[in-house]
C-alpha cells in the first residue's frame, strides 16, 4: 500500500490534460497544444555544441555537489551584470531544474507546521511541495483586475509566528504578469525570508523584471535554463542562497541527489558565457504570439483584464461560459481537440479561468483560436 504522503499529493492537472491529449493523438486526432509551458524551440547551437564537446573531453563523472565552479562563477557574474547585485559563487548551488531547487530550499527552511505564504492563484506545484515536507501554505488571494499582483498589506495579514517564507514568482506562472519593483521591495521588508522563483526572467516584453536580490539578501533565488534557453530536458537550474543555508542545502544535495548532470552543467556554462542570436529571436516571436493570443481570446469573450508581459501564459476569465474550469478544459479537449489548462489547477481564485500557453507556433495558435470560436459558438 502506498504511503500517506504519496496518496495525498494531488495530480498536476496540466499533465493530465497533456496525457489525455496524447491519447487522442495516438487515436489519430490532431490536437492543438496550448496547455504546457515548454518552449517549442531547439536549444541554441552553441549550448548543444558545448555539451557534445564536454562528452568528448570525458566530462561525464560526478561533479562537486554544489556544481562545477566555472558555472557557479558565471551565475554570480550574470546576476552582477544583469541586476547589479553581488553574489559569491559559494552561495550558488546547481540543481536539476528549479523544482529540485525549490525542494532543497524548502527542506532547509521548514520544520513540520511551518508556513509559506503563497498567492492564490500560483504555480500548481508550490503548495504541493510545501505540504509534502509537512509545511503549511498560507494563501493570499490575488485578482485579475490588479494583474494578479500580491499586495504587501494582504501578505502582512496572513503572517504568523510560524511563517518562514514568502514565495513569489515574477514573471508568473500561470498569469504571465510581473510584480512591480515597489511591491517586491515592500514584501522584502515584511520579515520572513523571500523565496523568489525567477525562472521566467528574460522572457519579458516591454518591461523590466527585477530580482529579489535587488531589495534584500534575506532571500533564496530559484532560476535555471529551461525557459529562456529552451533547455527543459537538460534539467539544469540553480539556487542562490543566504550563506548560512548553503552547507545544510549542500548536505541534502549530497545525500539525495549527489550532483546535477555534468554534461548539462558545461552546457549551462556556455549558455551564460556565449552569445546566442537565437534567444532575442525567440523572445520577439513570443511577444508576437502573445499579442495574437490576447487579441484572439478577447474576441472570443474570454476576458483578460490586465495584459501579461512576461513568460508565455495568459490566464483568461471563462466564467461567462462555465464556472467549472476542469470540466470545461476537458470538454474543449474532447470536442475541439484544443488542450488548455484549467484554472482550478492553480488555486481556488483561478476557478472559472483557463490558462493558455503561447509556446506554440502562430499557425497553431490561430488554428486553436478558430476551433475555440466554433466550440463556443451559441
Amino acid at each position: 500500500m502506498a504511503s500517506i504522503r504519496s496518496e495525498a499529493i494531488p495530480p498536476f492537472i496540466v499533465m493530465d490534460v497533456l496525457e489525455k491529449a496524447q491519447e487522442l493523438e495516438r487515436a489519430g486526432a490532431k490536437v492543438i497544444h496550448l496547455e504546457i509551458g515548454e518552449p517549442d524551440f531547439d536549444t541554441p547551437r552553441k549550448i548543444a555544441d558545448a555539451a557534445i564537446a564536454a562528452i568528448r573531453r570525458g566530462e561525464t563523472h560526478y561533479t562537486h555537489s554544489m556544481g562545477i565552479l566555472p558555472l557557479r562563477e558565471a551565475i554570480a557574474a550574470h546576476y552582477q551584470k544583469r541586476y547589479g547585485v553581488s553574489v559569491s559563487p559559494e552561495q550558488v548551488i546547481v540543481s536539476m531544474g528549479s523544482s529540485h531547487g525549490l525542494l532543497l530550499t524548502l527542506c532547509s527552511l521548514l520544520d513540520p507546521g511551518d508556513e509559506v505564504v503563497l498567492s492564490n492563484p500560483c504555480y500548481a506545484c508550490y503548495p504541493n511541495f510545501v505540504r509534502y515536507i509537512e509545511g503549511r501554505p498560507a494563501f493570499v488571494p490575488v485578482h485579475a483586475e490588479e494583474g494578479f499582483a500580491l499586495e504587501p498589506e494582504a501578505v502582512q495579514k496572513v503572517l504568523s509566528p510560524r511563517t518562514k517564507a514568502i514565495l513569489i514568482n515574477s514573471p508568473s506562472n500561470p498569469t504571465g504578469n510581473l510584480l512591480p519593483a515597489d511591491v517586491m521591495r515592500s514584501i522584502s521588508h515584511l520579515g520572513p525570508y523571500i523565496v523568489s522563483d525567477e525562472i521566467y526572467h528574460g522572457l519579458v516584453y516591454g518591461e523590466r523584471e527585477h530580482s529579489i536580490l535587488e531589495f534584500t539578501d534575506r532571500a533564496f533565488v530559484l532560476n535555471g535554463f529551461s525557459k529562456l534557453y529552451a533547455m527543459t530536458g537538460w534539467r539544469l537550474g540553480y539556487i542562490i542562497a543566504p550563506r548560512e543555508f548553503v552547507r545544510p542545502m549542500q548536505k541534502s544535495q549530497q545525500n539525495l541527489f549527489i550532483c546535477s548532470s555534468s554534461v548539462s552543467q558545461w552546457a549551462g556554462l556556455a549558455a551564460l558565457t556565449e552569445e546566442h542570436p537565437e534567444i532575442p529571436r525567440m523572445v520577439a516571436t513570443y511577444d508576437e504570439r502573445r499579442k495574437v493570443m490576447i487579441k484572439g481570446l478577447r474576441e472570443l469573450g474570454l476576458h483578460v483584464a490586465v495584459e501579461p508581459t512576461g513568460a508565455f501564459y495568459v490566464l483568461a476569465d471563462a466564467r461567462s461560459f462555465s464556472t467549472d474550469s476542469y470540466a470545461l478544459a476537458f470538454d474543449i479537449l474532447g470536442k475541439a481537440h484544443v488542450a488548455v489548462a484549467p484554472g482550478i489547477d492553480f488555486g481556488s481564485n483561478a476557478e472559472g479561468f483557463l490558462r493558455f500557453s503561447y509556446a506554440n507556433s502562430l499557425e497553431n495558435i490561430a488554428e486553436g483560436l478558430a476551433r475555440l470560436k466554433q466550440y463556443l459558438a451559441p
